[in-house]
């Protein structure tokens, strides 16, 4: 990964046991792992992103399987999604290369992942809170799942990073009663129903 050079890593695993309604007995958990790390494209136009997309992959390969693990094992894992936040010296487009790579590298490790991985990206300032979109590993339509993961640190990105995340759940929204395509009824495979 020779154009990632790390200068933080995040993981965080948040357990909720209600929203005001009753308790769960068990808690839905949502997991996240980020980066931030210096841009090498930060404050110039690079046509080629091959560079960073090639080690954008390289870095997702070894993201993955840490939160993974830290979420109990894959089996869990029913939703997931990705975002980049770019510093304000770089493009919307490098935190794009995220797209790919983050979200190759959640389905190969996931054994019943069809869905699209749903993302956000924004270019900010440091300290800035990204809202990461959620939805299900195996449909996109099952709607107990719609859900987002707040991930952002006050330090970062400076203006020459890149912070880019991972976001996965090991359930629904916790008091999720709204109706729709169930978890139980999709049937079709296509990864939308």
């Amino acid at each position: 990964m020779a154009k990632i050079q790390i200068r933080k890593k995040l993981l965080n695993v948040e357990s909720i046991y209600h929203e005001g309604g009753p308790p769960r007995a068990e808690p839905v958990r949502q997991g996240t792992i980020a980066v931030v790390f210096q841009n090498p494209y930060a404050g110039r136009y690079v046509e080629d992103l091959s560079g960073l997309v090639r080690d954008a992959r390289e870095l997702a390969n070894e993201l993955v399987p840490e939160l993974l693990q830290a979420m109990g094992g894959a089996e869990r894992i029913q939703a997931y999604g990705k975002g980049a936040i770019v510093g304000l010296n770089g493009e919307l487009e490098h935190g794009a290369i995220w797209h790919e790579a983050g979200g190759w590298a959640m389905r190969a490790m996931l054994p019943t992942a069809k869905s699209i991985v749903p993302a956000a990206k924004v270019v900010a300032s440091a300290g800035t809170r990204l809202q990461i979109p959620l939805h299900h590993i195996e449909a996109c339509y099952v709607r107990s799942h719609f859900s987002t993961v707040d991930v952002g640190i006050i330090d970062g990105p400076r203006p020459d990073e890149l912070l880019y995340a991972l976001v996965v759940s090991d359930g629904s929204r916790v008091h999720e009663r709204l109706g729709g395509l169930r978890a139980d009824q999709i049937s079709v495979g296509d990864g939308q129903r």
